[in-house]
C-alpha cells in the first residue's frame, strides 16, 4: 500500500538537507551495519542456497519509477547518488493463457542469504523496514545484498521465489503455484519508456500485456470495492535559496504494474488462510472521526464531495495532475494508518482477515529487501503448496512478528510525519507574517485552542492555535513560525 513519498534537491548543507540529518541523529537510526553483519552479508553474496529449479529461460522485466532508481540509502557524509543500480525485490513475465493470463512474478529470495539466528537475521529484525527520508534511505539489508546479491538485477542469474499466478478473461485468479527458482531478468524497465511504448503500440507482448492485466485488475478492485490510492510524489526543489513545491503524478504504467503486487498479495493470503497458519496485513474500516476529518481537507482544497458520493467513489474522481487533488490525495493516506499484521495458526483463523483499501484478505510478501514481515509469510506460502510443516524458525517468530512490525511501522510512521514538518517548515521559512487562505480540519479534543489547518495554497497543512477555532470552515490564518531547524510550522488566525 502506498506511503506519503518526498524527494528534495540540494547541497548537504542546505537548512533542509541539515535538519533532516539532525532527525536521524535524533532519532538515533543507524547510520551503518555493524562490521559483523557486513561480514557475514560479504560471505553470504558469495554462497547463496541456490535452488534446484533453473526458470532463466523466461524473459523476465522490472520496472522502476520514471527517470531515476529509489532514492540511495543514507550515508554519514555528503550524500551523492551512487553509480550502482538500487535493489529490485521483483520481476515479471506476462503472457496469454487460453483465453486469460499467466502471470510470473519472481520476488528476491532473501532466506537464500540470511541464516536463521546468524547475525544478519537478527540486524533485519531490529531493523524491520527499509527507513524512507527525503534525501535518502536507511536500508534493511546491507547493500551487497540489498542492491547486490539479492536484487533481481538484469542479466543476472539469482535465486527467487517464482509466483505462477493463472487469470481467466475478466482478471479473476484461477490457479496459483509458488516454488523456488533461478531467474534472469532480461530487462531492467522504467515506467516512463514502458508507458510510451504500450501508448504507441510497440511494446512487446510481455509488456504490452501489463495494461491489459492492469486494468483488468483495476475492474476486479473496483468491482470489490478495493482503493488504489495514486499518491503523487511531493517533490521539493531549492531554487534560488527558497523552496519550490510541486507534484509528480504517477503513470497509469505505475498502477498497473502496482496491481501485480497487489495481486501477489491477495494470493498468498488465500494461500495462508487455506492452509491454516500465516500472517496477514489487516485494516479495519476507518472510524468515522477520520473520514470526518479528510472531509473537511477535502473542503480546504476545493475538492466537490457530496454527501451522497463514496470515498472509494470519489477517489476514482480525482486528477493527480491537479495541485489540489494531489495535496489530498497525500492526505488520504492517513486512512492507512490502522494497518497492521494479524498472525494465525493451527486452523484458528482471526477475527479480522481482509485489508478495508483492498476489500479483501491481503498479505506482505513482494518487497523482501524492504521489509521483515515478507520473509515470513513467503516461507508459509512455500509450505502451503508444498503440504509440509512450516520452518521451525519461522514458527518460532510468528507469534512476536505483528509486535516488532507494529514497532517498525511506529518508528517509519514518525519519520515520516517529522519529515513532512521539516519540509513544510523549509517550504514557508521565507513568508512568516505573510496571511494565507486555510480552513481548520481537525481541532484537540482535549485542548480546544489547538488544530490543525490545512492551507490552500501552498497545500500544506500545520499547527494553529487560537481560541474558538472554527472546525470546517474557511479562514484567513497568518504564519508566525516556520523553521526547518525546529520542524514545525505554526499559525494564528489573521
Amino acid at each position: 500500500m502506498p506511503r506519503r513519498k518526498i524527494r528534495v534537491t540540494g547541497a548537504p548543507e542546505a537548512p533542509l538537507r541539515a535538519a533532516l540529518a539532525a532527525l536521524r541523529a535524533e532519532l538515533g537510526l543507524p547510520q551503518d551495519f555493524p562490521p559483523e553483519v557486513r561480514a557475514e552479508a560479504e560471505r553470504a553474496a558469495k554462497a547463496p542456497a541456490l535452488p534446484s529449479y533453473d526458470a532463466t529461460d523466461i524473459p523476465f522485466f522490472t520496472l522502476d519509477p520514471p527517470a531515476r532508481r529509489p532514492p540511495p540509502p543514507f550515508r554519514p557524509a555528503a550524500w551523492r547518488p551512487p553509480l550502482e543500480p538500487t535493489g529490485l525485490d521483483r520481476a515479471a513475465h506476462l503472457s496469454r493463457q487460453g483465453t486469460g493470463y499467466r502471470v510470473r512474478y519472481a520476488i528476491a529470495d532473501v532466506a537464500a542469504f540470511v541464516v536463521p539466528g546468524g547475525a544478519l537475521d537478527a540486524e533485519a529484525n531490529r531493523r524491520v523496514n527499509t527507513l524512507y527520508f527525503p534525501d535518502g534511505r536507511i536500508p534493511l539489508h546491507p547493500t551487497v545484498l540489498g542492491e547486490g546479491a539479492a536484487s533481481l538485477l538484469p542479466d543476472q542469474v539469482r535465486p527467487a521465489v517464482l509466483w505462477t499466478i493463472d487469470l481467466d478473461a475478466e482478471g479473476r485468479t484461477i490457479a496459483v503455484d509458488v516454488c523456488r527458482a533461478l531467474v534472469r531478468s532480461r530487462a531492467g524497465l522504467d515506467c516512463a519508456r514502458v508507458q510510451k511504448e504500450i501508448d504507441a503500440r510497440t511494446a512487446e507482448e510481455p509488456v504490452a500485456l501489463l495494461k491489459e492485466i492492469g486494468e483488468a485488475r483495476e475492474r476486479q478492485e473496483t468491482e470489490r470495492g478495493g482503493i488504489s490510492l495514486n499518491v503523487p510524489e511531493q517533490e521539493i526543489t531549492e531554487q534560488d535559496h527558497t523552496y519550490v513545491l510541486g507534484y509528480r503524478a504517477p503513470l497509469p504504467a505505475e498502477g498497473w504494474n502496482a496491481q501485480l503486487s497487489l495481486l501477489t498479495g491477495m494470493a498468498a493470503a488465500d494461500l495462508m488462510l487455506a492452509y491454516g497458519t500465516g500472517v496477514l496485513r489487516t485494516l479495519p474500516a476507518a472510524p468515522d472521526g477520520a473520514v470526518s476529518r479528510l472531509r473537511r481537507t477535502a473542503t480546504a482544497l476545493h475538492i466537490d464531495w457530496p454527501h451522497h458520493v463514496s470515498y472509494a467513489a470519489l477517489i476514482r474522481t480525482l486528477d493527480p495532475h491537479d495541485a489540489h487533488h494531489a495535496a489530498f490525495l497525500q492526505e488520504c493516506t492517513t486512512l492507512l494508518r490502522g494497518a497492521g499484521y494479524t498472525v494465525f495458526r493451527d486452523g484458528v483463523l482471526p477475527a479480522i482477515t481482509s485489508h478495508a483499501a483492498v476489500a479483501a484478505p491481503y498479505a506482505h510478501c513482494t518487497a523482501p529487501l524492504r521489509r521483515l514481515a515478507d520473509r515470513y509469510a513467503t516461507e508459509l506460502c512455500l509450505a502451503a503448496v508444498a503440504g509440509q510443516a512450516p520452518p521451525d524458525w519461522v514458527l518460532a517468530a510468528l507469534d512476536a512478528l505483528p509486535r516488532r512490525m507494529a514497532d517498525g511501522s511506529r518508528i517509519a510512521g514518525t519519520v515520516e510525519r517529522e519529515c513532512v514538518d521539516i519540509v513544510e517548515a523549509a517550504l514557508l521559512r521565507d513568508r512568516v507574517g505573510d496571511v494565507f487562505a486555510g480552513c481548520v480540519v481537525d481541532v484537540d479534543e482535549h485542548r480546544p485552542t489547538v488544530g490543525t489547518v490545512q492551507v490552500d495554497s501552498p497545500a500544506v497543512t500545520g499547527r494553529i492555535e487560537g481560541d474558538r477555532l472554527p472546525l470546517g470552515e474557511h479562514l484567513r490564518v497568518r504564519l508566525v513560525q516556520a523553521d526547518p531547524g525546529t520542524a514545525k510550522i505554526l499559525f494564528t488566525a489573521a
